[in-house]
């Protein structure tokens, strides 16, 4: 979705809306602007393919350096390329509003304009140059995908890691996982959004039937498996949520504010620190990405400022509300309370799904809502509507997944109730605002499905899906 949302403006628990209502704008999904559709190209011999990925819980959490838990999809992006002598990348898409383009693997890399889907190449291209490979030779290719478009669900993070295969593929280069999920996850702010590595990790590391508890300094990925029966179900709320466009000043705004709240908390700024400056003006220079900010909201700079994951070790969450509520501005203590309280929601989660308790996974998925509705204030009335509408059909739980401002909810079923669940989505969400019943990118049933892989083409899993 696009449009601004203020530090403190607006209804609490609500994104304000600026930008328009309605279907996603292309029926068979895509990177958020990007392409999407399912043009073969009949000169291309290899195939790179990373699916999106779902956050079941941990929204918000991992710029913070906290643990994530999601699974990744079974629907992703492909990349079908040959290989080129010239060392440019000419990729296009079956959808006409998504210009063919081209560039250069030379150093430096320009952007495009702001909301070009060329961007999300053209930053994979620039991480792996300067990371130091050599990428002489090109590609040329067409980029198809199911994972609809700006809708939560990491389609722009999977358009990257395809584009970091296919280039590695073509100059006949090789990096460990848990690297490149590093290493696009930096190269990632280069379309100026302030994110953490879950998307890249998840992305890369996606293992079927699995869940993923993504941990970050250093990164660590560690599977846990979906107990059998548990189904999940994404369902739109037909709002666009695209983190290129409007909404991300609103993303990197929270992202600034949860440093600002851990230096009132935990830098010995004193009871006045955070009360001084209002929540929309944090200090830092708007659309602006700093690694060195990004590592003090982790605890990592050269200070004394403790880490998130710090605080939220310790042992009385009560005691470090109470103190963080003493020294924060409202605001800075809404957005520092959200996120010690989901990093522990996390583990409370993976626990649950180790003891495959579905009803105590479910209670902190909807815990987790009301803490993104109410004190991160990035959930709005469509994605509010979903989860109520879900759980009061017999849902085990149902919360915003991704960034919110827009997007996607979650809903968590077992084999009996997931069909009435989707029909009462379907009755009582989609048609009152559709006039008929929810396509299949609208509302779908996803599974844990694995990572991301480049191959020839027709070497596939009979899924879509090359060889990892």
């Amino acid at each position: 979705m696009s449009g601004g949302v203020g530090g403190g403006g607006g209804r609490p628990g609500r994104a304000r809306r600026g930008g328009s209502t309605g279907r996603p704008a292309d029926a068979r999904g895509a990177p958020a602007g990007g392409p999407t559709g399912s043009r073969s190209r009949p000169d291309a011999r290899w195939q790179a393919f990373a699916p999106g990925r779902v956050n079941l819980i941990g929204e918000h959490t991992d710029y913070n350096g906290l643990p994530v838990f999601p699974i990744a999809i079974d629907r992703g992006v492909r990349i079908d390329f040959r290989v080129t002598n010239d060392g440019a990348v000419r990729l296009d898409s079956p959808v006409a509003r998504f210009d063919p383009f081209a560039f250069q693997l030379k150093r430096p890399i320009e952007a495009a304009g702001q909301g070009d889907w060329s961007n999300y190449v053209r930053a994979a291209a620039r991480g792996l140059l300067e990371h130091g490979v050599r990428l002489e030779r090109g590609i040329e290719g067409t980029v198809t995908g199911d994972v609809p478009i700006a809708a939560g669900l990491s389609s722009s993070s999977a358009l990257v890691v395809a584009s970091a295969l296919a280039l590695l593929k073509a100059n006949g280069t090789t990096l460990p996982r848990l690297e490149l999920a590093a290493l696009m996850a930096r190269a990632e702010r280069f379309v100026g959004l302030e994110g953490g590595g879950m998307d890249q990790a998840a992305c890369l590391h996606g293992r079927e039937g699995h869940a993923l508890r993504i941990e970050f300094e250093p990164l660590r990925v560690t599977p846990v498996a979906v107990p059998e029966g548990w189904r999940w179900v994404v369902a739109s709320s037909l709002v666009r949520a695209e983190k290129s466009a409007g909404a991300r000043e609103a993303y990197n705004e929270r992202a600034r504010q949860c440093r600002e709240a851990l230096g009132g908390v935990g830098g010995g700024g004193g009871a006045d620190h955070g009360r001084t400056r209002a929540a929309g003006g944090v200090g830092a220079r708007r659309g602006a990405v700093s690694d060195s900010a990004a590592r003090d909201a982790r605890g990592d700079a050269t200070t004394e400022r403790p880490a998130y994951r710090d605080l939220v070790a310790e042992g009385n969450l009560d005691d470090l509300l109470r103190r963080a509520r003493r020294v924060l501005a409202p605001v800075l203590f809404r957005r520092f309370r959200h996120v010690v309280t989901e990093g522990r929601r996390v583990a409370l989660a993976e626990a649950a799904m180790r003891d495959g308790d579905m009803r105590r996974f479910g209670d902190l998925m909807v815990r987790s809502h009301e803490s993104l509705r109410d004190d991160y204030e990035v959930s709005t009335d469509e994605l509010d509507a979903i989860v109520e509408v879900a759980l009061g059909a017999g849902a085990a739980g149902a919360r915003l997944t991704g960034a919110g401002f827009g997007g996607c909810a979650v809903v968590l079923c077992d084999h009996r109730t997931v069909a009435p669940v989707m029909e009462a989505v379907a009755a009582r969400f989609y048609a009152p605002r559709l006039g008929r019943p929810p396509t299949g990118e609208e509302m779908f049933a996803v599974r844990a499905g694995g990572g991301a892989g480049v191959g020839e083409r027709g070497a596939n899993d009979g899924r879509g899906r090359v060889p990892s």
